[in-house]
């Protein structure tokens, strides 16, 4: 049964090393976070699995110990999904950047486990996913990576449209009260337009929230760089 989730941004410009200069911008989201982990830790799950978006090759399950590099990003940094021994393939970046948060709030708690998500994925099976991943132990938690839209300024990676903010604005109303039906309603089709790369990601959350009765928090909600970026803790 899901006891507790985290809902965090993915960008890899999270991690300060990757960020360089610019690290400062994203102080508030990074403590956002954290706080949300926190949230997590206090309600001493039995499993955690962390999830979020990833092209074909880091799709399905990682174990724990699965490693995680930023070098494609310039930067010589690995991670790993908890202790423990390194898998065949690598964390996809959406992971790395949830294996680093783990890290850096020093993960303790419960064994960990990976899920690397198809951005296409219908929302009939990030439902039935959800709820197979709730059913694996008495206490789950899960730390859900994703972004919102990226197309909410001319200079966005997806350039601008007016669609983007009512997108970002209603996935924030829906992670921040925990409200299942709302995120399950998201429109898919939009969601690709506007490149969310959340939207499944949330969705699985969804179905693996339905019965649990949580509560959700909304603790950040900007869009720095023209992507929408939320960070929610449901407890």
């Amino acid at each position: 049964m899901l006891v507790a989730a985290a809902v965090c941004p993915c960008p890899p410009l999270l991690v300060p090393e990757v960020a360089g200069g610019a690290a400062p911008e994203m102080d508030a989201a990074r403590a956002a976070c954290y706080d949300a982990l926190g949230v997590l830790a206090a309600a001493r799950p039995d499993q955690l699995f962390v999830l979020g978006p990833a092209e074909p090759s880091g799709r399905g399950p990682h174990p724990q110990g699965t490693r995680g590099s930023f070098a494609g990003f310039g930067v010589p940094l690995e991670v790993s999904l908890g202790k423990g021994e390194p898998a065949r393939r690598e964390l996809p970046p959406s992971l790395a950047v949830g294996a680093w948060l783990l890290e850096r709030t020093e993960w303790t708690c419960c064994p960990v486990e990976g899920l690397g998500i198809g951005e296409p994925l219908t929302r009939a099976r990030c439902e039935e996913t959800g709820r197979g991943l709730a059913a694996r132990a008495d206490r789950v938690a899960l730390l859900v990576m994703g972004d919102g839209s990226n197309c909410r300024t001319l200079k966005a990676p997806g350039y601008f449209d007016e669609r983007a903010a009512a997108f970002d604005a209603e996935a924030a109303r829906a992670l921040g009260g925990a409200d299942t039906a709302a995120l399950l309603a998201l429109d898919e089709e939009l969601a690709y337009d506007l490149k969310a790369a959340g939207r499944s990601s949330w969705q699985t959350l969804a179905g693996a929230a339905q019965g649990a009765d949580l509560d959700g928090r909304l603790l950040y909600d900007e869009a720095p760089y023209g992507v929408g970026y939320m960070v929610a803790s449901w407890s």
